[in-house]
């Protein structure tokens, strides 16, 4: 694949996957297209995608069912695609495990920019012997971006994962919400961080309600406290 970044665009209008198909080939990557979540899934059993640009509305099963499903299982990072734009729309598709966000119409150059981002922060395989952080049963390995329970890589999304890399730099120091947001690609939504936060804590805590490890600070942001 001449080390082309390989992306899956999933819509179900036909004009617009095939316009992305050639945009994005244009622009340097690799481009498969399906029309339906199940198309999708076959395509992904045959061949693997770096990212999905995945249609929030689809006949039958929908963009954001597809990404919750696709989180039990696979780290794949989701740009999301919606013709709804209002503020709740974007918070249910981070919920999902989404990383991104872009609402229709869309500046094709904005598109790039977004899936350049979200592949620039997916953590890549580092050499081993790297700086690891104990989280209670759990270890974060800073320079390979990987969360683990004993033998068990835990699942992480890229924005997960970007915000808990950022944390990780200044344990022990709270990071401001707007820093965290700036820093992930949310400047103009800090609440993306809450969203982010929370799910981490549903991971990483024994009780996400008492944090022992990603904590609040008031007033300021949030704080990682390791072992």
């Amino acid at each position: 694949m001449d080390g082309k970044p390989h992306i899956l665009v999933v819509d179900d209008d036909d004009r617009l996957r095939q316009l992305l198909r050639k945009y994005l080939s244009d622009n340097g990557y690799l481009v498969s297209t399906a029309a339906s979540a199940a198309e999708a899934r076959t395509k992904l059993s045959l061949v693997e995608a770096d990212m999905l640009v995945l249609d929030v509305m689809m006949p039958g099963e929908d963009g954001l069912s597809l990404t919750r499903d696709l989180r039990r299982t696979s780290g794949v990072p989701i740009l999301l695609l919606t013709a709804m734009g209002e503020p709740e729309d974007r918070i249910s598709g981070l919920e999902t495990g989404a990383d991104d966000y872009l609402t229709k119409p869309f500046e094709p150059r904005e598109l790039l920019l977004r899936i350049a981002s979200i592949l620039r922060r997916t953590p890549k395989p580092e050499v081993a012997g790297s700086k690891v952080l104990s989280l209670g049963a759990f270890v974060w390995d800073v320079a390979r971006a990987e969360l683990r329970q004993g033998d068990e890589m835990v699942h992480l999304t890229t924005a997960e994962k970007d915000l808990l890399g950022i944390l990780a730099e200044q344990v022990n120091q709270s990071v401001s919400r707007d820093d965290l947001a700036a820093r992930t690609g949310n400047a103009a939504n800090p609440r993306a961080v809450d969203v982010q936060v929370t799910r981490l804590r549903k991971k990483l805590e024994d009780d996400p309600r008492l944090p022992r490890y990603l904590q609040t600070v008031r007033g300021q942001g949030y704080m990682l406290r390791p072992d």
